[in-house]
């Protein structure tokens, strides 16, 4: 799963006690909502303040997002999804988005329909009301993330009444996303024993499994064409980490410290790994001209703890730095026209570990 607050409270923990949030690149502020290296950002707006937020995602029509948090100023105990529009709200004054999921379970991966009035999510509620138990943290243990057979994919109008449910197989299904085409939804499910890609139809129905390699599949986006799917990866260079793997799996955990960057056909043919740059690479999304791919990477932090938005061809040439803070930006999507992105960072945060969403139109 995605798991963002357990995955941004560790990095940016670990990263301020490092660094106290300095900044050592000089001609930039330490506490800053644009750096100035960022030529591919204009206009940077400030969506959410507070808490963690993340996960935001463009309604069809580019005038709403979906995302997910854990604002405890909500009322919240862990993530919840909410939509709002993405101008004429300011949260920054006490205004508060719209509740889509039950405020019961745990959430994740929000997604607008292609009706523009109903979003699909991921959910535990129907395992508990209660917010599932987090991984146990153990000094100078490996980061894990929870991998919770609870959860389903569910459909709710905009009012947060729920209107179907895609998944009921036992184990995890969660992680999905539409098509542009409006026809298929891509996810990620342990129905068969590891973590593969799926599509269905808009409406549940006709599943079929596109990837077949054991390791962690996961974060899926269709290419503006609808024709091709971008995703994150886990695979291993030795039978000791394929069994650390399927260990950690049969305890519902993983540990994403190593993925990279992969493509295939919508049908699953034509597999293609993309990125071959160590550490964590994930949070992939195609760039508007279907031919590049923007993604959240660590894999120039010494340490690991902080991970900046770069740049790819699909043929893994022409690597590019987008992004700039000393601790967090990720989950970068480009509005329908391709003219904006919203991505969540740990910038200006007063040097909290708080994760916000921003907005920026996007310069090539």
């Amino acid at each position: 799963m995605r798991n963002i607050t357990l995955f941004i409270l560790f990095v940016s923990l670990v990263s301020l006690s490092l660094t106290n949030h300095k900044n050592p690149h000089p001609g930039t502020e330490a506490d800053s909502v644009h750096y100035a290296r960022e030529k591919h950002f204009k206009n940077i707006r400030q969506l959410t303040f507070g808490a963690d937020n993340a996960e935001a995602y463009w309604s069809f029509d580019g005038k709403k997002i979906s995302f997910q948090s854990n604002n405890s100023a909500w009322g919240l105990h862990c993530d919840q999804i909410f939509y709002m529009p993405v101008s004429g709200m300011d949260l920054s004054h006490g205004e508060k988005p719209s509740l889509i999921s039950t405020g019961e379970g745990r959430t994740t991966c929000a997604y607008f329909m292609p009706d523009g009035k109903s979003v699909l999510y991921a959910s535990t509620h129907l395992g508990s009301k209660e917010c599932p138990k987090d991984v146990e943290r153990k000094p100078g243990g490996k980061y894990l993330w929870p991998i919770y057979d609870s959860y389903d994919i569910f459909v709710a109008d905009l009012k947060g009444k729920i209107t179907g449910r895609l998944t009921d197989t036992p184990g995890y299904d969660a992680e999905a996303t539409v098509s542009p085409k409006k026809d298929k939804i891509v996810f990620t499910s342990m129905r068969n024993g590891d973590l593969d890609l799926y599509t269905m139809d808009i409406d549940g129905r006709n599943v079929k499994q596109i990837t077949h390699e054991l390791g962690y599949d996961g974060g899926a986006f269709f290419s503006p064409d609808g024709k091709k799917i971008v995703f994150r990866a886990s695979r291993f260079n030795s039978d000791e980490e394929k069994k650390e793997y399927i260990d950690y799996l049969k305890q519902g955990l993983v540990a994403p410290t190593s993925m990279e960057i992969f493509t295939c056909n919508v049908d699953g043919s034509d597999l293609k790994q993309v990125t071959h740059l160590g550490k964590a690479n994930w949070a992939p999304y195609y760039h508007p001209s279907g031919k590049k791919i923007i993604f959240s990477s660590n894999h120039k932090s010494k340490r690991g703890f902080q991970f900046n938005l770069f740049m790819i061809n699909e043929d893994g040439s022409g690597l590019e730095q987008i992004s700039h803070d000393t601790v967090f930006d990720s989950f970068p999507m480009f509005s329908p026209d391709g003219k904006k992105i919203i991505f969540a960072s740990n910038r200006n945060n007063g040097g909290t570990h708080n994760t916000n969403l921003f907005v920026a139109d996007w310069l090539d």
